[in-house]
């Protein structure tokens, strides 16, 4: 087994190959790291290429051999290279794939942006069945056409590929910074442009939280997954026989509800929280299916994903960075 990892330096990347190595299910795997600007570190079982998948070349030579593909190779709101990167990277890989005599199994690493995130109201929980619908943005069209290419490779060609697709990704401290009303605020909405300058400044000193309400009011619900039982479900998914040809929503049992996040770190950490309304809808992916085919189970919580965020030390040398816009 040799998998080809894009994206390998990323916080999804960078766990998921460590978990591969540690599980004795993939003892004599093999993992080969497909790096753009950042390198990840080669050892006697992971071998390290280094180019840009939307090079036809670059990608045929770093699949010589491959058997299974995991894809995790992605741009954000970049619209002057997701195009080249995003769509034409994954049609390269998928064409060599597909003509290749050891390939396998192609798995890629969706996102709920293909079906709008929280920018739309679903009548119920969003299952697999959901029609793709992107919200404005480059970033959000380029994981439908994903999605829709490897459905397609799949039915022209028979290609065994599979789709996980995630919500937001957490790790580390990522979920409290996710809700900061500062600068070093992670991801979106950016809260300090959403109330006074001065409330911001206060707000961010006292360690108060946003408490984002949805279009009607209510406290929103949004989907979120962490990193590990994203990993998890990778490598549940490797070699499954019912993976062939499947996509899953990978994500909590519940979406996160920011009333209750609120209330729990009130009751925690005496931290306040203001309301926020926004124009955004709740919703709830449904991990059903996951849970039946691949007898994957999430092990996060709400309780668990906010106390692992605020008990994160982060030391010196390893400092928040985010390595692309959006």
């Amino acid at each position: 087994m040799l998998i080809l990892v894009t994206g390998a330096t990323g916080k999804v990347g960078r766990r998921f190959i460590a978990g591969l190595l540690d599980d004795p299910r993939f003892s004599k795997a093999r993992i080969r790291a497909l790096c753009h600007n950042r390198l990840y570190e080669a050892t006697d079982r992971v071998d390290v290429f280094q180019g840009s998948i939307a090079d036809r070349d670059v990608v045929a030579k770093a699949l010589d051999d491959v058997t299974h593909v995991v894809h995790l190779a992605t741009c954000k709101e970049t619209p002057e290279d997701i195009m080249d990167v995003t769509v034409k990277g994954l049609f390269w890989l998928l064409e060599e794939f597909r003509t290749s005599v050891t390939a396998r199994q192609f798995i890629l690493i969706g996102g709920d942006a293909g079906v709008g995130h929280f920018h739309y109201r679903h009548d119920g929980p969003i299952t697999e069945n959901a029609r793709h619908c992107a919200y404005p943005g480059s970033y959000a069209l380029s994981k439908v056409l994903e999605e829709v290419m490897l459905e397609q490779f799949g039915i022209q060609y028979g290609l065994n590929g599979c789709c996980l697709r995630a919500p937001w990704i957490m790790e580390k401290d990522d979920f409290k910074y996710s809700l900061s009303f500062g600068d070093d605020v992670f991801g979106g909405p950016d809260w300090k442009t959403l109330v006074p300058e001065d409330a911001a400044r206060r707000y961010a000193a006292m360690g108060t939280v946003p408490l984002l309400l949805d279009a009607d009011g209510r406290p929103l619900k949004r989907n979120f997954v962490h990193v590990d039982d994203l990993v998890s479900a990778i490598l549940a998914a490797i070699d499954n026989p019912r993976a062939e040809r499947q996509l899953f929503n990978i994500c909590m049992d519940r979406p996160v509800d920011y009333a209750e996040v609120a209330a729990y770190l009130l009751r925690t950490r005496n931290l306040g929280s203001v309301d926020i309304p926004s124009r955004f809808h709740s919703n709830w992916m449904d991990n059903s299916k996951a849970k039946y085919l691949l007898d994957w189970q999430p092990n996060y919580d709400l309780e668990m994903l906010i106390n692992s965020a605020w008990q994160y030390e982060r030391s010196k040398e390893e400092p928040r960075i985010v390595w692309y816009p959006g």
